[in-house]
């Protein structure tokens, strides 16, 4: 997600955290290179030339000469601007006060509007709310299957709809539905085209006279950059939109669609898709979103994610355990699992401020794989010797490498690391016991205060 514009951006981040004063001529260079950076991104020539233009307004005069670091003075300028561009603030779904919330999804055939509407739904129940979704797409083979099958995962009620009824008959057949489901919103995922027509906008037009929904939200594929902020701004001036969800942002290192796309159509992004997987997609933050593209990190997002998918009785257990004698490859195995569920490791490393930059090492870099080679080793291992690390001899190791496709050397860093690993936490755990004789205890911060 924006590698190639971090990329570039950090290579003018450097240079310009060395100048002990900002004057026009290396305000000037520094915002060219940003303005190539921005443009090779696939970003809006207007949305470019109004953002460098608001960098070099804030930059040049009274406003550089007060005594802050240039360096750092430059970048909280050009954080700002992308936020702007970005949208500003969050923007979240607007939930009806009175009569059931009902989202209308539309976009064209291959943005993912299917998937995502199912995305969404599973959000929508995170957030408390019951959700119901129906697809009016009489047009695709299969579109009506596929939101079954998905809802069918996520445990979230389905109109079932006849593909031979009219999508606004649907619709009122739904919305009556929705009692007897106990839903407070609905989810209706539209008929997609390969191009925008006129009997597209037709029929989402009779829809949305008949139904009145809360929110219009047009999924846009962000892979096909400017096409998708086109098509989007198509959409708002015939048929108007509260709101933008951008998929397949985890495969777009350019991001121009993501920061072109408020300015063009002034619909804010208010979700974007991160993975194929139900659970990868997130509601979108601009200030995050431009911390990312500055290689600033996103701790934020990935205390989400911890809170989102790890289940904080078990992490309170597990950590009890690693602050005493009682941790061993078990509850090693365990944690392993607890990360991957908050998704790839390459993708929570760029969450933490710094990493970024770090990971462009071969020596720093996570490997996708040791992950899984790690979890083989373990998986390889007897319950006895999970527990017991210590009655792991070379013979064991021998049939361990064997049975988990690995080396003897893999087996013996595992082991290795593990042991280390487990003295260090154990020292930890000690200096959190002698806090409690009246020192302040430093992990209390972290919910981990008062463990042995």
């Amino acid at each position: 997600m924006f590698e190639g514009l971090n990329d570039r951006l950090e290579g003018v981040v450097k240079t310009i955290k060395g100048l002990h004063k900002l004057t026009e001529e290396n305000i000037s260079t520094a915002t060219r290179d940003v303005r190539m950076a921005l443009l090779e991104a696939d970003v809006n020539v207007a949305v470019v030339k109004e953002f460098i233009a608001g960098v070099k307004e804030e930059l040049i005069g009274e406003k550089t000469s007060a005594g802050i670091d240039p360096g750092q003075h430059f970048i909280k300028v050009v954080h700002d601007k992308l936020v702007e561009i970005l949208g500003g603030q969050s923007a979240e779904i607007e939930f009806s006060q009175k009569g059931p919330t009902i989202i209308l999804m539309t976009g064209l055939q291959g943005s993912g509007k299917t998937t995502t509407t199912a995305k969404l739904a599973r959000w929508i129940s995170k957030k408390g709310y019951t959700p119901m979704v129906v697809s009016v797409d009489v047009y695709r083979p299969a579109a009506m299957d596929q939101l079954k099958i998905l809802a069918g995962e996520l445990d979230i009620a389905l109109y079932d709809a006849d593909p031979g009824m009219a999508p606004v008959d649907t619709l009122k057949k739904a919305i009556k539905a929705m009692d007897h489901e106990k839903a407070n919103v609905l989810l209706v995922d539209t008929a997609g085209r390969l191009h925008i027509d006129t009997a597209m906008m037709d029929e989402l037009k009779l829809i949305k006279k008949a139904v009145k929904p809360t929110e219009t939200l047009f999924v846009a594929d962000s892979m096909t950059g400017q096409d998708a902020v086109t098509v989007a701004g198509s959409f708002n001036e015939t048929i108007g939109m509260t709101g933008v969800v951008l998929t397949k942002l985890d495969g777009d290192t350019r991001g121009g669609a993501a920061l072109s796309i408020k300015k063009v159509t002034g619909a804010p992004i208010k979700f974007v898709g991160v993975g194929e997987k139900l659970d990868q997609l997130e509601a979108f933050h601009p200030d995050r979103a431009a911390s990312r593209i500055l290689g600033m990190g996103d701790v934020m997002t990935l205390i989400e994610k911890a809170q989102d998918n790890i289940d904080q009785k078990q992490a309170r257990v597990q950590a009890n355990k690693m602050l005493s004698a009682n941790f061993d490859l078990n509850d090693f195995l365990e944690q392993l699992q607890m990360i991957k569920k908050m998704g790839p490791l390459d993708q929570l490393m760029k969450m933490i401020p710094g990493a970024s930059a770090m990971m462009k090492s071969k020596e720093v870099a996570p490997d996708p794989d040791e992950l899984v080679r790690v979890e083989a080793i373990i998986n390889s291992m007897t319950l006895k010797e999970r527990a017991r690390p210590g009655l792991v001899n070379t013979s064991r190791k021998r049939r361990i490498a064997r049975g988990s496709g690995t080396q003897i050397t893999d087996v013996n860093n595992l082991l290795r690391q593990f042991q280390k690993t487990r003295k260090m936490m154990k020292g930890i755990g000690k200096m959190s016991g002698k806090n409690k004789k009246g020192m302040a205890n430093p992990l209390a911060e972290f919910g981990l205060g008062g463990m042995q």
